[in-house]
This record gives structure tokens, sequence and C-alpha cells, in this order.
């Protein structure tokens, strides 16, 4: 095992239980050093969040927070788009894909630049 593996890792894990998108690391390392292709580090950083979104889940469940009757559409349309946008992502290839997530990082990285932080004036 290299450092920058467990470097990337402690650093996504870290982000992710921040709320920032820990996922945006994994993918960066995934393609940019472990060599794979966009498609499947994409396709790994789903999976990687199954088991925690399934524990999150549960617990709020336990906590009463869920309400079943109104989410219960949402789950069937996020199912339905996952299919969808892993379909169209093949259709797009890895070459324009690579670049589209790019962009992506690119303006989320501008937008965080500057925007305002909220704070509470409690």
């Amino acid at each position: 095992m290299n450092i920058l593996f467990l470097f990337s890792a402690f650093l996504t894990g870290i982000l992710a239980s921040m709320g920032l998108g820990g996922g945006m690391i994994l993918i960066l390392y995934m393609t940019l050093i472990a060599g794979m292709e966009q498609l499947t580090a994409q396709g790994i950083n789903l999976l990687f969040f199954i088991p925690i979104a399934a524990a999150a889940l549960i617990i709020h469940t336990k906590n009463k927070l869920v309400k079943w009757k109104k989410i219960i559409p949402a789950i069937i349309c996020g199912c339905i788009s996952a299919v969808a946008g892993t379909y169209i992502a093949r259709l797009i290839g890895n070459d324009y894909l690579t670049k589209i997530f790019a962009v992506f990082v690119l303006i989320t990285g501008v937008k965080e630049l500057f925007s305002k932080s909220e704070t509470s004036d409690k």
C-alpha cells in the first residue's frame, strides 16, 4: 500500500464526514493515480457510499425521521435516473466523461472559493 493511497483514503473520509464531497477526491485518485477509467471510478464511488446510506436510513428510520410515504416516489425516481444516467454515461464515453467531470470539479471549486460562508449571529 503506498502513502498516496492512504492519504487519499484519509482525505476522502474526512471530507465525506464533513459533507464536503469526499467522493470527488476518491474519483480523482482512482482516475489520475490508479489509472482507472472515469466511468469505472464513478461506479466504485457510488458503491462506496451504499453501506453509509443504508446505515443512515436505518438510524433515521429508528428515530422516526423518515416519512416513507413521501420518499417512496423519490426512491423510484432515483433508481430510474441512476439506470438512465449509467446508460447515458456509457454513450458519452470515457474521454468526454472525464472532461465533463473536470469542468464540474472546476466549477465547484470556483463556486466554493467565491461563496460567502453563512455564519449565525447567535
